[in-house]
């Protein structure tokens, strides 16, 4: 079965929807599905990992928000020239890329979208253009096959909005558990790396500096955290998140406490740094779907705090804390509770929440479910050509 996953990128620093394309690629059938990526973007940091696969890649070279008849003609002529048996959107824009590519096929060929982000209210959407994208794919959603939403809040929100309720469908994200470990070493060679001492306690943020993940928030919870536990040391990676944020540094720098932050910036070893915190945080204030962030850091064994934000308290149950969002008090306390449990008391969280992850979300089985999707859709769709034949003798 040839699918063509139509992308809004493959650019994103550390952004989840565009990690988890690449994780359903790294393990979906080669042998019953034939994937080709069509990036409206460029090939970012994830091109050459998926063309390692063995899956061919395609860009458009489109820029954020400026999109052109001459790369919409060539989304045309590319998914012609592949015939897919099946397109599959990924995230917004390429969801719409994706139904409107769909429209110029000479067969009927089932479009499914793909949609990684909760959305409380269009006024989240932080331009114009993505917000008429959403309500465009309102009134469009009853036209695709299929919309995989990747937590249940996503779905109902989205419904709310007018997205069509009989096409909903719900698939969770999820990472790979072989490489997302407890990694005893990453311990002492991550605070090395930072010039720390092996028994420093150390909270983690990861992810791409971006108003939904609120660094505000976390770095407010760290200073009221350091009045009482002032020996703590807080970690953040992610694309933005480095030395020259200017933004992040005054705030650093007001809150007088830049002598225990890291900031790491874009990291390829996210394994590892996830492996060496005693406590990872979610303190997002909107729009997650089903963090990645958080199955990673729960695969590696360590206890989270979230906040209470699309389905992130389902994800963590009771392995972690879940507090509301934009609250520092209320994430400092939370980190208080885990660190006053000591590490005895951490490691045994940290075994439920990889049990968890790997009982509930593992990578194998949300794969098992995208293809058991494309199959059933496409077999829907052959008896629909095959009744459609059988009116015409």
């Amino acid at each position: 079965m040839k699918i063509i996953y139509v992308t809004t990128e493959l650019s994103t620093g550390t952004g989840g929807g565009e990690r988890m394309l690449y994780n359903i690629l790294s393990k979906i059938n080669l042998s019953r599905f034939s994937p080709v990526v069509v990036s409206l973007m460029d090939r970012g940091i994830w091109g050459d990992s998926i063309e390692a696969l063995g899956i061919p890649v395609h860009t458009l070279g489109m820029k954020a928000g400026q999109p052109t008849l001459e790369a919409t003609w060539q989304l045309i002529r590319t998914v012609r020239q592949h015939n897919p048996d099946l397109i599959q959107g990924w995230m917004y824009h390429g969801n719409f890329a994706a139904q409107l590519a769909g429209a110029f096929l000479f067969k009927k060929t089932p479009i499914l979208w793909n949609i990684q982000c909760s959305l409380d209210s269009l006024t989240q959407l932080d331009n114009k253009m993505t917000a008429t994208i959403v309500k465009s794919c309102a009134y469009l959603s009853r036209l695709t096959s299929k919309i995989v939403f990747v937590s249940q809040t996503s779905k109902v929100q989205h419904e709310a909005l007018g997205y069509c309720q009989k096409k909903s469908y719900v698939i969770p994200n999820s990472c790979d558990t072989s490489l997302f470990k407890p990694l005893l070493e990453a311990k002492s060679s991550v605070r090395s790396e930072l010039g720390l001492s092996e028994n420093t306690l150390l909270i983690g943020l990861m992810g791409r500096y971006h108003p939904m993940k609120d660094h505000t928030n976390f770095l407010q919870a760290a200073a009221i955290l350091l009045k009482e536990y002032s020996h703590t040391h807080f970690l953040l990676a992610g694309s933005g998140v480095n030395p020259e944020n200017h933004t992040l540094q005054r705030l650093i720098e007001d809150l007088k406490i830049g002598d225990r932050i890291h900031l790491l910036g874009h990291r390829s070893d996210m394994p590892r740094l996830n492996a060496a915190v005693d406590i990872a945080t979610s303190c997002s204030a909107f729009g997650e779907g089903w963090p990645l962030v958080v199955g990673e850091a729960m695969s590696c064994g360590v206890p989270c705090v979230v906040t209470n934000v699309s389905d992130s308290a389902s994800i963590v149950g009771n392995t972690g804390r879940v507090v509301p969002p934009q609250n520092s008090e209320a994430l400092a306390q939370a980190w208080k509770e885990l660190i006053d449990i000591g590490s005895k008391g951490r490691e045994a969280l940290g075994k439920s929440a990889r049990a968890r992850i790997i009982e509930y979300f593992s990578l194998d089985s949300v794969v098992d479910q995208y293809e058991a999707l494309y199959e059933s859709v496409l077999s829907q769709n052959k008896l629909f050509e095959k009744f459609v034949v059988n009116l015409g003798r």
